[in-house]
C-alpha cells in the first residue's frame, strides 16, 4: 500500500497492513523484550564476551531465538536477520531485523535503559520499527505512512512528535559511548558538538532514539553501529517528524554510523561531524 493510501492510525489498528506483519511486529517485540526481564538484575547472570569483546548473555540469545521462532511461525517466507545468530534467508521481499538487547552493557549493570529493537524491511528499505524499553514498560512503534506512536504500560497510544528546538544551544545531545568517537578519529567533532549543545548525556542505544522521537532530546549520534542497532530507528524517528541518516547524510541503516535528530538541527550536526 502506498503512502497516499495510508492515514496515521495507532498500532492497535495495524492488523490489515503488510499482511498482518505490522501488528505482529509489536506483539513479537513485546514477547522478546519481556523475556529479557527474566534475567534482568539477576546476580547469577553469566556474561560472555564476543569476538569484539562486547558482552552477550543468555538473555540476548533466548530473546532473539524467541523472536525468530514467532516470526518464522507466522511468516515462514520472510528473511530474518539478528545480532546473535546467522541470517535466515527467505523468499518474500520482507526482512525482519532483530536486536534482542540493544544496550547489553546497561542490561548487565542492572540499568533499565536497555531496549529490544525489531524492524521490518521491504525490498531492502525499513518500513516499520519498534523500540521497547522492557524494564520501563515503555514502547514506541512506527510504520511508514501510519505514524509513530508511544505508550507506557496499558495507557492509550499517543502520537509522537520530535521537539521544535532550532538551536544547538537548546539541544540535548546523546550518544551511547563517547569513546566511540575516539575510535573513529572524531574526538574533536564530539568535543565541539558537546560544547555547542545545552547538555550531553549517555542516555544512548535505542533509548536515546526513543527520547528523540518523543521530543525529550534533540540529537543522538552513533559513531559506529550495525544495521540491527538502527533498522528500527529510522522509521521511528522519521514518522515522528525527525530525520535519521548516516554521517554522510544518506537515509540508510547500513552506513556503519548514524545520526538521529529533530530534523531542524540535522544539518548543523552533520556539519560539526565533518
Amino acid at each position: 500500500m502506498s503512502d497516499a493510501d495510508r492515514t496515521p492510525v495507532d498500532p492497535d489498528q495495524w492488523h490489515s497492513f503488510e499482511g498482518g506483519r505490522l501488528s505482529a511486529m509489536v506483539s513479537i517485540a513485546k514477547a522478546a523484550g519481556n523475556h529479557t526481564l527474566k534475567y534482568f538484575q539477576n546476580d547469577q547472570l553469566q556474561v560472555d564476551a564476543k569476538t569484539d569483546d562486547s558482552p552477550v548473555t543468555i538473555a540476548d540469545r533466548e530473546a532473539e531465538q524467541l523472536a525468530r521462532k514467532l516470526i518464522t511461525e507466522q511468516f515462514p517466507d520472510d528473511t530474518v536477520q539478528g545480532e546473535e545468530f546467522a541470517e535466515r534467508e527467505g523468499k518474500s521481499p520482507y526482512r525482519w531485523v532483530i536486536d534482542p538487547i540493544d544496550g547489553t552493557k546497561s542490561f548487565v549493570c542492572g540499568v533499565p535503559l536497555y531496549s529490544t529493537l525489531l524492524a521490518i524491511e521491504k525490498d531492502e528499505q525499513p518500513i516499520a520499527g519498534v523500540i521497547l524499553i522492557p524494564a520501563l514498560d515503555e514502547i514506541v512503534a512506527a510504520a511508514d505512512g501510519l505514524g509513530s506512536w508511544h505508550r507506557r504500560g496499558d495507557s492509550s497510544w499517543t502520537k509522537t512528535q520530535v521537539s521544535s528546538k532550532e538551536s544547538l544551544s537548546e539541544a540535548v545531545f546523546l550518544s551511547s559511548q563517547f569513546d566511540s568517537f575516539d575510535e573513529r578519529g572524531a574526538t574533536a567533532s564530539f568535543k565541539e558538538l558537546e560544547r555547542q549543545c545545552w547538555i550531553t548525556r549517555t542516555w544512548g542505544d535505542g533509548y536515546g532514539y526513543l527520547l528523540i522521537a518523543t521530543g525529550r532530546a534533540e540529537v543522538m549520534v552513533d559513531p559506529i553501529c550495525n544495521a540491527w542497532d538502527v533498522a528500527a530507528i529510522l522509521p521511528v524517528v522519521v514518522e515522528s517528524g525527525g530525520k535519521f541518516t548516516d554521517w554522510k547524510g544518506n537515509p540508510t541503516v547500513r552506513g556503519g554510523d548514524g545520526i538521529g535528530t529533530n530534523g531542524r538541527l540535522h544539518d548543523a550536526v552533520r556539519a560539526l561531524l565533518g
